[in-house]
């Protein structure tokens, strides 16, 4: 792909890159429905249930079912919302998730993107959604949906600043904000970083979770209080879009933690003959299940704990970990 990006324009290059986003797209679709499937399972093996076991063998339709359900249901818009917010918004929240894949690399040559930036870009670009769930919760005209929208603005804001902390001190031993580099500083140095970063590794566990708005720390759609949160006048397909934008997050930050933390798709202990592609799903899948294994272990905490656990906690660990960093690069590198 990056040899397509580097040539001059032509139609046959522009299908070529149509035709390679297409089949991402596809790729994070169908992970999107089988990690729900995989999600409804775990939890129920773990809670002692038996989980989706009706429709198609071992229940592996019934996500198929719930998609195709939500493509046809009624796309009901209330009367007193502000109309052209409320319909943009999911827009405006799943499409970064989508556009921040592009940095992401699986292997060696197997990338979308070679961005020098790619850090950066990632940050960047996840931000907008948050202008996106706020103005779902806002133009909906109803007093759950903003206090939805609010909340969800304030622990997002608020878990970013550790959660982009958390690598700055992989910035600081690299030099660098490309995540192929990253990756090849591993390789070259023998030792991942999640062993001499092991403590951003941890924030960038605690602070992504709360990024996704996921248990213990969803409360922007707090069932027992919010009814539904943000979207709690969505329906159809503008309901899954929020869905969606969660679990293509999920995808994203999974595929960012192997590759700031685990190597991406260096292989452990020499067995290099096993392609890189497969180390690196191995790793992501290991932190899909962690995301799952939360969500079924952990109860939801209050607002007030959500926020001083960022504000008090988090961020002077990663403050910490950042002028750790510094002074033992300056001192013995």
């Amino acid at each position: 792909m990056a040899n397509i990006l580097s040539q001059p324009f032509s139609w046959l290059n522009l299908l070529w890159m149509v035709l390679i986003a297409v089949a991402v797209m596809g790729v994070v679709l169908v992970f999107v429905m089988y990690a729900i499937y995989f999600e409804r399972k775990i939890i129920g093996w773990m809670q002692l249930r038996k989980g989706p076991n009706r429709v198609g063998p071992y229940g592996l339709f019934q996500t198929v079912a719930d998609v195709l359900k939500l493509l046809i249901k009624e796309d009901v818009v209330p009367a007193k919302v502000d109309r052209f917010l409320f319909l943009i918004a999911p827009v405006i929240a799943y499409t970064p998730a989508f556009a921040i894949i592009a940095v992401l690399p699986y292997s060696e040559k197997l990338y979308f993107a070679d961005v020098n930036v790619g850090l950066l870009y990632y940050g960047a670009l996840s931000s907008i959604t948050i202008s996106g769930i706020l103005l779902g919760g806002w133009a909906s005209n109803n007093k759950y949906s903003i206090m939805g929208g609010m909340r969800s603005v304030a622990q997002m804001i608020s878990y970013e600043v550790p959660l982009i902390m958390s690598f700055l001190g992989i910035v600081l031993m690299t030099g660098s904000l490309n995540l192929i580099d990253i990756v090849k500083a591993q390789q070259e140095s023998g030792v991942w970083f999640i062993f001499p970063q092991f403590l951003g590794f941890i924030i960038f566990l605690i602070a992504g979770n709360a990024e996704l708005n996921r248990t213990p720390f969803d409360l922007p759609e707090a069932e027992n209080e919010l009814v539904a949160g943000y979207f709690v006048e969505y329906s159809g397909f503008r309901f899954a879009f929020f869905m969606l934008t969660e679990y293509v997050y999920m995808f994203a930050m999974a595929s960012l933690m192997t590759v700031l933390f685990l190597g991406g798709w260096d292989a452990p202990f020499g067995l290099t003959f096993i392609p890189g592609i497969v180390w690196f799903i191995l790793k992501f899948l290991l932190l899909v299940f962690y995301l799952f294994w939360a969500r079924s272990t952990f109860p939801r905490v209050k607002t007030d704990q959500l926020m001083g656990f960022a504000w008090k906690v988090l961020i002077p660990l990663a403050l910490l970990n950042v002028m750790g960093t510094a002074v033992i690069k300056s001192l013995f590198f």
